[in-house]
């Protein structure tokens, strides 16, 4: 399994084996809707009725578990009897409901009725994660991915056990998120994408559709308007927001570090105070994320002084601050989060130093193990390759606890997968590069020290590919796994 549970013990001579006339039963009228998922999902692959009842079935699923296991933790049991999904909250049944998905076989996923037999040897799981943020990133601002691309993406991360999604929606190439206060930010600075194709953006209702998806998977939504630089579309749309009060000509290419907001102009945090109040009435979850990175364009000293002054617009709207490590240069308000897309360079790890002396805590993407589009050798025909070549091996072999020097363990809030898509126009492409690499950055954020492992991580990770290929995922036959 994948990521490798905490505690998993065999029972030897039990088998579960799912029949005809399963139920699936639920003591918590909260967990109907995970029920209703499992069974639908179920009822595809194998053709059974499966009804789900109140109070216990053939497989049971039930709150009042241990809180010790945290909101996420689970107990499972699987024997003769039946199957029994245990948790604290209906959050941690769901996790547990993840691993029941992958003890079936792959067939279980399959989208049409197969033969059985459905069986599980007997085994009991005790299982809770190592770190409360787990995330992927999905940049729709390079190219842009309607609402069911992005619901495809969210049951693809959910498989393993992925808690937030991160949706970049603001760059220089494209504004993706409506703003009614700013109507030519979605109509004219999201018409277009990288390479000149024609662009979108999600209305109040497509994005509160992402949102409601989302949350059926206990993934929550964290929102990225990218500020001072990668604003290039902004400016486009409202020639205002410029020092010289001249709009720039949309941007579809693909460098960086060129534009900026404005730091001494008003109209600067009277336009972000409206889109963080707006995007922040729109997002359940408790976080903004305002950006920070590659503000090449923007005077150090005025860097300085527009972090803190965004900050307090997100905090204003009763969220926590999230951004990328350059904000941690000024002050940060109580309990931001600092997303570390750094590698080994000296300049970024005393960022995440100052960052922690702060009292922030530390979200880990360094780019040449964690960002999804670096390519996996040198003749991938997609990705980039700035940070370096990221072979499979190498996106799972490092630990969250010692990746930057002088920063204590408990400073680290978790781990994200990042996946910049300036190459990515279709979810074939997307797949191709999440996997089979997503699954060892999720491992690293749930599993415990102790089980990480590549060479025994390599050999779960090839007994994937039959469920991948029943789900129809692109993924890399990379040649460090022996895929059987």
């Amino acid at each position: 399994m994948i990521p490798q549970p905490t505690a998993q013990q065999a029972l030897p001579d039990e088998t579960f084996t799912l029949q005809p006339d399963a139920t699936i039963g639920l003591t918590d009228p909260a967990l109907r809707t995970i029920a209703d998922g499992f069974a639908a999902r179920l009822r595809r692959s194998t053709g059974f009725a499966l009804p789900v009842q109140d109070g216990t079935g053939t497989i049971t699923l039930s709150t009042g578990g241990p809180e010790s296991l945290g909101p996420e933790g689970y107990e499972l049991r699987a024997d003769a009897s039946g199957v029994s999904i245990t948790a604290a909250t209906a959050e941690g049944v769901f996790r547990g409901v993840t691993t029941l998905r992958q003890l079936l076989p792959a067939k279980a996923e399959a989208g049409t009725a197969q033969d059985g037999p459905w069986e599980i040897a007997g085994t009991t799981i005790t299982d809770s994660p190592r770190y409360g943020y787990r995330g992927a990133m999905l940049d729709v601002s390079r190219h842009f991915f309607t609402v069911d691309q992005v619901k495809h993406f969210i049951d693809l991360v959910s498989l393993y056990k992925i808690n937030r999604l991160h949706l970049h929606l603001s760059d220089d190439q494209g504004w993706r998120i409506q703003v009614d206060s700013w109507p030519r930010l979605t109509e004219y600075g999201g018409s277009l994408q990288v390479g000149g194709g024609t662009g979108g953006a999600y209305t109040k209702a497509d994005y509160a559709e992402i949102v409601r998806y989302a949350g059926e998977h206990y993934i929550t939504v964290v929102p990225e308007i990218d500020t001072p630089g990668h604003t290039n579309a902004a400016l486009a749309s409202y020639p205002e927001l410029n020092a010289d009060g001249v709009a720039p000509k949309l941007y579809t290419e693909t460098e960086v570090g060129f534009s900026t907001l404005t730091v001494g102009l008003d109209r600067t945090y009277e336009f972000l105070d409206d889109v963080f109040r707006e995007v922040a009435e729109q997002t359940p979850g408790d976080v903004v994320h305002l950006g920070g990175d590659e503000a090449h364009s923007t005077p150090h000293s005025d860097y300085l002084t527009f972090v803190p002054k965004a900050a307090e617009l997100v905090v204003k709207q009763g969220k926590t601050v999230m951004g990328w490590h350059e904000i941690a240069d000024g002050p940060l308000p109580a309990g931001t989060i600092v997303q570390y897309w750094g590698t080994e360079d000296e300049k970024a790890q005393a960022l995440a130093v100052k960052a922690v002396e702060q009292g922030a805590t530390l979200v880990l993407s360094p780019a040449n193990r964690a960002y999804l589009d670096m390519k996996y050798h040198a003749e991938t025909p997609l990705g980039l390759q700035w940070a370096g070549l990221v072979s499979v091996e190498q996106s799972y072999s490092w630990n969250p606890a010692t990746l930057v020097p002088n920063v204590p363990a408990d400073a680290i809030h978790g781990v994200e997968a990042p996946l910049w898509t300036e190459t990515l126009d279709d979810l074939e492409k997307v797949e191709f590069m999440v996997f089979p690499r997503l699954p060892g950055i999720a491992e690293l954020g749930w599993s415990s020290e102790d089980a990480l492992d590549w060479t025994t991580y390599k050999d779960r990770l090839a007994e994937q590919a039959p469920r991948w290929e029943v789900l129809g995922i692109n993924f890399y036959r990379a040649p460090e796994i022996d895929w059987r």
